[in-house]
């Protein structure tokens, strides 16, 4: 990855603009990519301004689950929301004009994140429900069977490549599901548009697809493949704030992305998985449209 000086600044890659005083926070470097350890309070400020194509954020739910020494995920409401809508701020601060970004987070802090980003200007494309049954049944409640993929746009979205997704099929008998109103011979054969509704996306419980180094959840690859298939074309640049196992980073390298990724905690468990191909990406059977 080459670097120069412009006003005094370094250039990671052509035209995207990262200040020189994060670069001792740099924990790994590849020919695409870019990975920082570090508070992303901290970090984020030092990303130029409208210079990220699409942004994927998957924080922690504040669920009071153990995520390391430095991340509290059982705090109040009011910090937590606090806190969503302060990093949520420099997000909208460094995306590009019709860049994109998706929030990834429980129906009931993304009401409020979206409500957030609607008073702050942005576009609301998408509430994308994604059908991951992982939680128990709650007495007196609904079964809570999906997250919130929020899905907004600076402005008109400058990239939206249409995605088709095969005709489901019975996993017993290998029949189609839905006869499509006796108009069966007039579907594309590429497959049907894709919708707001994703039940396609697996939990990842496989050790092929997860690290055994790092016990939280983890995301499929098949949902971000997915995301930035649909908002980004090659060479684009994406940030995911909150690297986790690096599952964006993976989907970057492979789909020739470039990013930019911050990490709070160790950030071994995503070098590990961008060194080796000891880890399998989820089957995707997606139809991209050019």
């Amino acid at each position: 990855m080459t670097q120069q000086v412009y006003n005094n600044r370094a250039i990671w890659t052509p035209d995207r603009l990262v200040e020189t005083g994060i670069e001792g926070r740099i924990a790994y470097l590849t020919q695409l990519g870019v990975l920082y350890k570090g508070d992303l309070l901290k970090v984020l400020p030092h990303i130029c301004a409208e210079s990220v194509d699409t942004i994927f954020v998957d924080p922690p739910f504040n669920l009071s689950k153990v995520y390391g020494a430095r991340v509290n995920d059982n705090i109040s409401e009011e910090k937590y929301v606090s806190w969503c809508k302060a990093w949520l701020d420099q997000c909208i601060r460094v995306v590009k004009p019709g860049g994109a970004i998706f929030v990834y987070n429980l129906p009931k802090w993304n009401i409020i994140l979206g409500n957030h980003l609607n008073e702050s200007g942005m576009m609301f494309r998408h509430w994308i429900s994604v059908n991951i049954k992982l939680s128990l049944p709650i007495p007196g409640r609904l079964y809570p069977s999906h997250y919130s993929l929020l899905y907004y746009t600076k402005g008109k979205p400058k990239t939206f490549r249409r995605i088709r997704t095969p005709i489901e099929v019975c996993r017993h008998c290998g029949k189609e599901l839905k006869d499509y109103g006796g108009h069966r011979g007039a579907m594309n054969p590429k497959g049907v548009n894709l919708t707001d509704v994703w039940n396609d996306i697996a939990p990842v419980r496989h050790w092929k697809f997860k690290s055994r180094k790092r016990p939280a959840n983890q995301l499929s690859t098949k949902l971000l493949e997915r995301v930035v298939q649909m908002s980004t074309q090659k060479c684009d640049v994406v940030l995911d704030p909150f690297g986790g196992s690096g599952t964006t980073y993976d989907v970057c390298e492979r789909l020739e992305r470039h990013w930019i990724g911050i990490e709070i905690e160790s950030c071994d468990v995503i070098i590990e998985r961008l060194q080796t191909e000891n880890l399998s990406p989820h089957k995707s059977e997606d139809y991209v449209e050019e």
